[in-house]
């Protein structure tokens, strides 16, 4: 194997390096995903059976992929399984943007759901590594605001670009993504990396022992029961929504009040907005929620929240006016991002140190599978009546989750069942 594999030319700071990989992701990623369903609507003509079926295989194959992508992280280098993370993932939107065909979609998403596996946990292990765990967390923190400058100043771009032609930001932001593996090949360094052992490497049959480890946590407390709930009743309708909410704006009003009416512009402004908007609804979430709520009642903010998210589903699909569709759009988006932080800190509350991992793991799971099962169904009866009616039936899928989160509103901060050393760790 060529040593520059393993070795860069020229070693750079770890901790710049990972701000400035972090920085040209989140933008390029920003300039894609912007207009990217809008380009698989307008110029490949996807329906919205195969724009949900596109989702759908991506979900599948990071599901499947996970594990056997991670033994190049565990075993050769975290740094080159990054490295290959992205150069795939930059392929697979110059495929997409370029080819502009369904089956071109279904290997863009397949490599790139492959790419992002190489990624997954091997940058965060990487990073970690390199700095030392007592020092990661402000680097975490840094990176988050870098990403977040980073995906607006993408946003504008694939506005920018998108005027051009729609296919435009999603191959520049592939040439962008093969430009950052190759400059990583050249420069991140890796210091500090050894081989997993045997018995902490991830394995399929890791996986099984993990899941049935959940599977017993989640039946002794109710909490994590419902939450995992939750996120399954989530995942079935989410994938719906995400890939035809825009389709619905399309078909259904015109944007002479956005832009003059250009839709790359409108859909740049549109997200501009959601971000701002989500935003708000974390601080407010983060900040101002007063702190006995979130610790001794967070049921009750999260099950609102919830409540907000299925009702915004079902605005979209019923309302007739663009300013109120786009609201609940907004809503959805903010109700989100309101309990998102309040529900993992929930979660964690009634988890052991020994298996937190694990049922975090599962509740990602839950969600991923829930996507998988939901999306083909709702994206052909989409298809075969209207986007309406499968976003109504999405609203109705979810709505079981606000029941759930109540059930559990007067369960204890902590189980009584929770060890008192597990306490003592948190």
């Amino acid at each position: 194997m060529p040593n520059v594999l393993l070795r860069p030319l020229r070693e750079a700071d770890a901790t710049r390096t990972y701000y400035g990989l972090t920085a040209v992701s989140a933008f390029a990623f920003a300039l894609c995903f912007t207009l990217n369903l809008v380009f698989q609507y307008r110029v490949i003509g996807l329906d919205p059976f195969q724009m949900v079926l596109v989702g759908t295989v991506l979900e599948a194959t990071t599901f499947l992929f996970e594990v056997p992508t991670g033994v190049v992280a565990d075993l050769v280098s975290r740094r080159l399984s990054v490295i290959i993370g992205f150069l795939l993932t930059g392929l697979a939107f110059v495929v997409e943007g370029g080819i502009a065909t369904f089956a071109a979609a279904l290997l863009g998403n397949v490599v790139w759901g492959i790419g992002y596996t190489f990624v997954s946990g091997a940058l965060q292990a990487w990073i970690t590594d390199e700095v030392g765990p007592e020092h990661v967390s402000p680097v975490f923190t840094r990176g988050v605001q870098v990403d977040l400058v980073a995906s607006l100043v993408g946003i504008l771009g694939a506005g920018a670009l998108g005027l051009v032609a729609l296919r435009v930001p999603v191959i520049v932001s592939g040439v962008a993504f093969v430009a950052l593996a190759v400059a990583l090949l050249l420069v991140m360094p890796e210091r500090s990396f050894e081989p997993t052992p045997r018995g902490d490497r991830e394995t399929f049959a890791h996986l099984r022992a993990q899941f049935l480890a959940g599977l017993r946590v989640a039946r002794r407390r109710p909490v994590v029961r419902a939450l995992l709930v939750v996120s399954l009743l989530a995942g079935l309708a989410s994938e719906v929504f995400d890939r035809l909410w825009r389709v619905r704006l399309i078909e259904s009003f015109s944007l002479p009040d956005l832009a003059g009416g250009d839709e790359a512009l409108a859909f740049t402004a549109i997200a501009l907005v959601g971000t701002v908007v989500s935003l708000g609804a974390s601080l407010a979430s983060s900040r101002w929620l007063p702190r006995r709520i979130v610790e001794q009642h967070p049921a009750i903010p999260v099950a609102a929240g919830t409540a907000l998210e299925v009702m915004a589903v079902a605005g979209v699909a019923v309302l007739g006016s663009l300013w109120l569709v786009l609201g609940c759009v907004w809503l959805r988006g903010a109700s989100q991002a309101f309990t998102g932080p309040i529900e993992d800190a929930w979660l964690n509350r009634h988890l052991d140190p020994a298996t937190r991992a694990t049922v975090l793991s599962m509740n990602g799971q839950a969600d991923a599978i829930g996507q998988v099962a939901g999306g083909p169904p709702l994206g052909a009866l989409a298809s075969r009546t209207s986007i309406p009616v499968a976003l109504l039936v999405a609203s109705v899928v979810q709505a079981p989750a606000v029941a759930a989160l109540l059930s559990v509103r007067n369960v204890p901060p902590r189980p009584s069942d929770e060890p008192l050393e597990a306490v003592r760790q948190e």
